[in-house]
């Protein structure tokens, strides 16, 4: 399963921005739970949300009520809306993808995840 993240890039505090992950295999994001999770310089990766199969959603506490994880079954692309953003938001943001498991109930570390994406760097100025 190859997986490619875009729109990454500048913004300054307050703004938003959208990424894509694409998906290589056809039909994973309507059969696995798949997430976002980033990195900045320094830090552990973190997790930062998920969405089952059936649509069901997680975030972490510091994204809550500010992004949003979305995907296109049929484009085979998952989405993370990012608003409101801060200079701390500033990192590498990953797409993965769980093996053989629907939902995502629990899966906030990153070796619940099986296949990963190269990442597209958020830049947030203040």
């Amino acid at each position: 399963v190859r997986l490619v993240e875009s729109g990454g890039g500048s913004v300054q505090a307050g703004g938003s921005l959208r990424l894509s992950c694409v998906a290589s295999a056809s039909g994973i994001t309507s059969s696995t739970c798949m997430g976002w999770f980033r990195q900045a310089p320094g830090k552990e990766r973190e997790f930062v949300a998920n969405i089952g199969s059936d649509g069901s959603t997680n975030y972490g506490d510091s994204v809550k009520g500010r992004f949003t994880v979305s995907k296109d079954n049929a484009k085979n692309t998952l989405y993370l809306q990012m608003n409101s953003l801060k200079p701390e938001d500033t990192a590498m943001y990953y797409c993965a993808a769980r093996s053989f498991f629907r939902y995502c109930s629990g899966a906030y570390s990153r070796t619940n995840y099986a296949y990963w994406g190269q990442g597209t760097q958020v830049t947030v100025s203040s």
